[in-house]
């Protein structure tokens, strides 16, 4: 993706008995996650911008777990997205 671009991230409802409890990325720098949400149906939301004028890469998980067991998320779903700047003319 080019710096700047914004990509929507929906994930569908889980058909296991566990509900998406976070996106997260493994570099904010490059890849920002914001605007998590998850509608009454369990579908999840999030917006996915890259950030600054450079290059990087990012993974983005999404987490899901069981509502009533205790214990953390586990990672569920990944994508590995990298940031690609434009070409300097001159």
């Amino acid at each position: 993706m080019r710096p700047g671009t914004v990509v929507s991230l929906v994930l569908r409802p889980r058909t296991d008995d566990k509900r998406w409890t976070a996106v997260r990325s493994s570099a904010p720098a490059s890849v920002l996650v914001s605007g998590w949400r998850v509608d009454a149906d369990g579908t999840a939301h999030a917006s996915l911008r890259s950030a600054g004028a450079r290059g990087g890469s990012a993974r983005i998980t999404a987490l899901a777990k069981a509502p009533d067991v205790a214990g953390a998320a586990r990672v569920t779903f990944a994508l590995d997205m990298t940031v690609i700047p434009y070409a300097r003319e001159g």
